[in-house]
């Protein structure tokens, strides 16, 4: 299968991947979610062409993930802000930071701190019900019936 026809697959991972799952659009986002929000602030960070960057600026504005704003009219110029379907994928990019902090890396180059207590935070998936941490063998799956 290839990477483009799995957004019409009636799987949410697969359809999720179809978007961020290109190598450089967590790049974009982790950029974002620092505050950036200007194109050639990407550019010169991560190195891209403007190419690629503008097919994923393009398709992360299409999705409703980023909001094209213009700050400047003459010459016209435009900054990308997160949208709340955005900033929903905090925990994604906090969660892939943690799994690189621990098997990827011997010292991690970033540190979360909780504003709210100065604390180290650390990523944790805990049920809504009950606030226990989750483990994945202690979810079941059930599958709706087309489900791939």
């Amino acid at each position: 299968m290839r990477h483009d026809d799995l957004g019409d697959v009636y799987c949410s991972v697969a359809r999720t991947w179809s978007v961020i799952g290109e190598r450089w659009t967590m790049l974009i986002l982790r950029e974002c979610f620092r505050g950036e929000r200007r194109y050639e602030h990407y550019r010169s960070k991560l190195g891209l062409g403007s190419n690629v960057l503008n097919d994923r600026l393009r398709l992360l504005t299409e999705e409703g993930i980023l909001d094209r704003v213009p700050y400047q009219t003459a010459p016209l110029r435009h900054e990308y802000r997160l949208t709340k379907k955005g900033q929903d994928l905090y925990p994604i990019l906090v969660s892939i930071m943690a799994w690189g902090d621990t098997y990827k890396t011997d010292k991690p180059p970033v540190q979360l701190v909780h504003r709210t207590c100065g604390h180290k935070a650390e990523p944790r998936l805990t049920c809504a019900h009950c606030a226990e941490p989750i483990q994945w063998r202690q979810m079941t799956a059930e599958l709706e019936p087309d489900a791939w």
